[in-house]
């Protein structure tokens, strides 16, 4: 194990300090229809146009009342009915009830709804059974209880799902300010390749990294851009990289280990990058490069002159995928202008134990396979895949997110509480 190559920890903090600095330059921004905004990156404070809820609602079906009264149990004359979308014909009398709906506006002098289930109906009467009471304030929502006018809600850097969409059209927006997604430049490298829809012939393959990491880079939230696959020379990865240099990150996919033909580094380095660190003590991925290219003004979507910052991803299928999930997507986040960096992370409890031979020195990512839907107080159960190796696409398609190894730890034993990475 070469004790120069930096531990995950460290290659990590690294990236999420060049991230930092990355995300310092504000993206463009872009005017999108909210139906349209979903995973973009919020480039506005959204804020509140009205007091939320606008109007003090019920959250039940029932009787809008005052809790004193109804907790006496004694009868309340029905006053009037109210529906969702209706305003109230007038305030509550005294020892009376008000039916309503859920998501009417509460008539002025209620302060708590009583539940249908909880009443008895006599004729155009309705009391609370006994020995139930009610406390002011239940299954109400008071104006303005979850935001007041003004308030901001949202800030820039958020980033839209479901939730946020919706937050936003309760609050009239029907077009966002978004930032735009960063152009990521995908090369593959190889002479091995060839197109997906070619037969492969002797010693060739069909190029699965390039559609692999567009949608990677697609779900984090970038732009993929393919370019054509290099051959392994000089002359056709500088003609690849001159192209790639429009782009906002490029990812190199293979050519990056130390063989005869793996030439990435070399003519980065020709082509005055600086490198941030060239391997890490993980596995899969060990040989990951990260650096910058310097490049002229205006070659960006966010002028320039800048830098390029560009990942040397491994040729394998399953590195490639760790190594940009771990360590490429925090920086493209921090590109698309999203607060929201770093990889996910949760705890499973293991089901069999890893392989009892593997030695420690090197944090590993093993392919896994977790129950999300674990009974009441436990935690998902989790089972590494088997495989063989990282180039193992059929091991990689039946996992839903991988197991991680400590460096300190060899192997880990069956029923511990493990460190699952989600996709």
């Amino acid at each position: 194990m070469s004790s120069d190559l930096l531990s995950y920890e460290a290659a990590a903090a690294l990236v999420a300090a060049c991230a930092a600095d990355l995300g310092c330059t504000q993206p463009p921004i872009r005017h999108v229809d909210l139906a349209l905004a979903q995973g973009r990156v919020l480039a506005q404070i959204l804020v509140a146009d009205q007091d939320q809820p606008p109007f003090a609602r019920s959250t039940r079906d029932g009787f809008a009342c005052r809790a004193a009264e109804a907790s006496t149990h004694a009868l309340l004359h029905i006053a009037g009915a109210t529906q969702a979308g209706q305003s109230p014909a007038g305030s509550l009398p005294p020892n009376a009830a008000w039916e309503i709906m859920t998501g009417a506006p509460v008539p002025e002098g209620a302060d708590a709804v009583v539940m249908i289930e909880h009443i008895e109906k006599a004729g155009n009467h309705v009391r609370l059974l006994p020995p139930r009471t009610i406390n002011a304030g239940d299954n109400i929502v008071a104006q303005g209880a979850q935001a007041r006018k003004g308030d901001a809600l949202l800030q820039a850097g958020t980033v839209l799902g479901p939730a946020q969409i919706a937050l936003a059209a309760a609050c009239g927006y029907a077009v966002l300010e978004v930032f735009s997604r960063p152009r990521v430049a995908i090369l593959t490298t190889g002479d091995e390749l060839i197109s997906v829809d070619a037969l492969p012939g002797p010693g060739q393959i069909r190029n699965s990294n390039a559609p692999m990491l567009a949608a990677l880079v697609a779900t984090a939230g970038g732009e993929p851009w393919v370019l054509p696959a290099a051959a392994d020379n000089a002359a056709s990865l500088d003609a690849a990289l001159a192209q790639a240099a429009e782009a906002d990150m490029l990812l190199i996919s293979g050519g990056v280990s130390a063989g005869k033909f793996d030439l990435v580094e070399p003519v980065l380095a020709r082509l005055g990058a600086r490198f941030h660190f060239t391997g890490v003590r993980v596995q899969p991925g060990k040989p990951l490069v990260f650096g910058e290219l310097p490049r002229s003004a205006g070659t960006s979507m966010r002028g320039g002159p800048g830098v390029l910052p560009f990942f040397g991803l491994p040729g394998n299928p399953i590195s490639s995928a760790v190594t940009f999930q771990v360590f490429a997507a925090p920086v493209l986040a921090a590109l698309a202008g999203s607060c929201e960096s770093g990889p996910r992370f949760a705890l499973a409890k293991l089901g069999r134990e890893t392989d009892r031979h593997a030695k420690p020195g090197l944090t590993r990512f093993l392919p896994a396979r977790c129950d999300f839907n674990p009974p009441a107080g436990q935690l998902p159960h989790v089972e590494t895949v088997p495989w063989q190796g990282s180039g193992d696409q059929a091991a990689f398609a039946r996992s839903n997110c991988f197991v991680v190894v400590p460096e300190n730890s060899g192997s880990l034993e069956s029923n511990t509480i493990v460190r699952i990475l989600l996709p």
